[in-house]
Parts: structure tokens; C-alpha cells; sequence
């Protein structure tokens, strides 16, 4: 399911897709469909596989993102700069540089002497609200906020941003009732939140979770189902996950 969608004519489907191969960590076939997403002719696909890199946190995919400082388009330099920072590289220092200085000329004195094509869109203060709007949706919307195509799909299809965020806090803390109280919101009628339940759902490694996320492949939203369809994967011990930064994946009942 996931490769299709990776691979699918929509590109609404590709970047929903992205943002599920990216909980699947350091996968093997995920990163190679990732890495694939970076040439994708679509800015909101690269976008997705930007982020998505980052959050599968494997070093195989430093170079490919490194590639796309370079990009036409300033939204995926800018995001790919981003992202590489997070990863501890500072390749995209000068892409970062230029939107903080508004200097499209690269600073003198960085840190990597990396020099790459700064679009004069990314000293553009309306350009720039967008893609500060893209990426404040990613962190805050989990799995929806990946490229401007994705923002757009929530806002149509609606998503209670508040209970999406209640359920990322709420699932660090693994305990059976919570789990069951997961599980009850694969069910729920806002699209945000089943999906939120699906991605916190793999972080628990027990039986009656994995029965619970396969109900949810016939869900008639793609990110819904995607994301099932990779927490299922992750839950089952298929594929490694990524766990939250400085946690531990535990069984329910644990801390």
C-alpha cells in the first residue's frame, strides 16, 4: 500500500505517502522510496521527502538532501537546509544564512564554505510566511503538515488541530488506558485525529494493537490509511520505527 501510494499519478497521495514511509526509521525499502521522492517533478513531493528524510534520521539520505540545496525551487532548498540542520549538518548554512541576512550573496566566514544558488524568493517576506506556515503545520500537525499540497488536503477536509496535539502529548506516556483510549480514536469522525491515533498507536508492541490499525486500511482518507497502514508495520515489529526524540518504545502498562 505504501510503495503505491509512493508512486501514485496524485501527488497528494505521494506527499501523504512520505509522510508515513517517514515513522518507518531506517528501513531499507522506506529510504529508497524517500531518496526516489527527491527527483520527484512535483515541489510539494520533494517537499514531503525532505522532511520525511529527517525523520527517518538515517545518514543514507544526508547526500541526496544535500542535492537539494540546489533545487529550483527555494521552498525545497529551504526545507532541505532545515532538515539537514536538525540532522547536525551544516550544509545549508548559506541557504539559511541568506533568509536571516537577506543577503542573496553567501556569507563570508561559514562554517562549511558551501556556496549553492539562493532563489531571491527566499527574501521574500510573503514567500517566506508560506513555508514558515508549511513547516509550522508539520511540527504541529504530525503527519498532515508535509508540503503546501498536504496543508491545503486539511484545511478541505477539515482536523481539530487542538485534539491532534492533545493526542502527541497525551501518547508519551504508555499505559493501557491510554493505549485504549488510542485505539478508540481510530474510530473518531475528524480525519486528524484518527490519523494522530495511528501514528502514536506504533509506538505500543502488544496484540490488541496491531488488529485495531488494520480496521483502519479500508479508512476512505489516504493519510488516514497510510498512516495505519506504517504504525501496523512499526507495531508488529515488521520495521524498525523512529521513536520520539530521548524516548524509549515500551510495551503498554510501561513508562
Amino acid at each position: 500500500m505504501l510503495a503505491a501510494s509512493a508512486t501514485d499519478t496524485h501527488p497528494e497521495v505521494r506527499t501523504q505517502a512520505l509522510a508515513a514511509l517517514g515513522l518507518m526509521g531506517r528501513n531499507v525499502r522506506s529510504i529508497g522510496l524517500i531518496k526516489d521522492a527527491m527527483k520527484d517533478k512535483d515541489v510539494d513531493v520533494r517537499v514531503a521527502a525532505a522532511v520525511a528524510a529527517g525523520e527517518t534520521k538515517s545518514p543514507a539520505l544526508t547526500t541526496p538532501l544535500r542535492d537539494l540545496l540546489d533545487d529550483k525551487e527555494p521552498a525545497v532548498s529551504f526545507v532541505a537546509a532545515l532538515t539537514l540542520w536538525k540532522m547536525h549538518d551544516r550544509s545549508g548554512e548559506d541557504v539559511l544564512t541568506a533568509v536571516v541576512d537577506g543577503d542573496r550573496k553567501t556569507t563570508p566566514g561559514m562554517v562549511h564554505g558551501t556556496s549553492h544558488a539562493i532563489s531571491k524568493q527566499l527574501h521574500d517576506p510573503t514567500a517566506l510566511a508560506k513555508y514558515g506556515a508549511t513547516q509550522g503545520a508539520y511540527f504541529l500537525l504530525g503527519p498532515f503538515g508535509i508540503g503546501l499540497t498536504a496543508l491545503e488536503y486539511m484545511r478541505k477536509n477539515g482536523g481539530d488541530t487542538a485534539r491532534v496535539s492533545a493526542i502527541e502529548a497525551i501518547a508519551q506516556n504508555h499505559t493501557t488506558p491510554i493505549r485504549n483510549e488510542l485505539i478508540g480514536a481510530t474510530v473518531d469522525k475528524d480525519l486528524g485525529v484518527r490519523a494522530a491515533a495511528c501514528k502514536a498507536l506504533a509506538r505500543y508492541h502488544d496484540k490488541d494493537v496491531p488488529p485495531a490499525l488494520a480496521k483502519v486500511f479500508d479508512d476512505v482518507k489516504p493519510p488516514v490509511r497510510l498512516t495505519a497502514a506504517a504504525a501496523y508495520l512499526i507495531s508488529t515489529g515488521a520495521v524498525a520505527g523512529s521513536p520520539v526524540e530521548g524516548e524509549t518504545i515500551a510495551h503498554s502498562g510501561t513508562r
